[in-house]
């Protein structure tokens, strides 16, 4: 099947532009290239684009609710293969400014929202 597309970037309505953009940068990687106050683009290492754009009055998913502003999406980032590799790096995001949404070592993910309420997950991947 021939593309329609080629995929640009994921974009995060938030508050403050700068700041998410930051927080993901300190995160995955990158640094974050300010467009102008409304609109950064942080180009992931070896990966896609993450674009923040300033959304006056925003309003958090609530997870894990479908009914009402739900999840909406979500990222999921691996954070090595080991729980000690999640714990890690679950103390850094914390540090960052996310807040845990949902931990349950018996998955092989733990769920946070980022600053501006966003959903997404530290995932323990088995590596080859």
């Amino acid at each position: 099947m021939t593309a329609v597309a080629r995929f640009r970037s994921v974009v995060l309505d938030c508050p403050d532009p700068h700041a998410l953009a930051a927080f993901y940068a300190a995160v995955v990687g990158g640094t974050p290239v300010a467009e102008d106050d409304e609109w950064v683009v942080l180009q992931v290492p070896d990966g896609p684009r993450i674009a923040f754009q300033r959304a006056e009055g925003h309003t958090p998913p609530e997870w894990p609710r479908a009914d009402r502003n739900g999840q909406q999406f979500h990222l999921d980032l691996d954070a090595g293969s080991t729980w000690a590799e999640i714990d890690a790096a679950e103390g850094k995001i914390l540090a960052l400014g996310a807040r845990p949404l949902r931990q349950e070592d018996k998955e092989d993910f733990r769920v946070y929202a980022d600053p501006a309420g966003h959903p997404f997950c530290l995932c323990r991947i088995e590596h080859p």
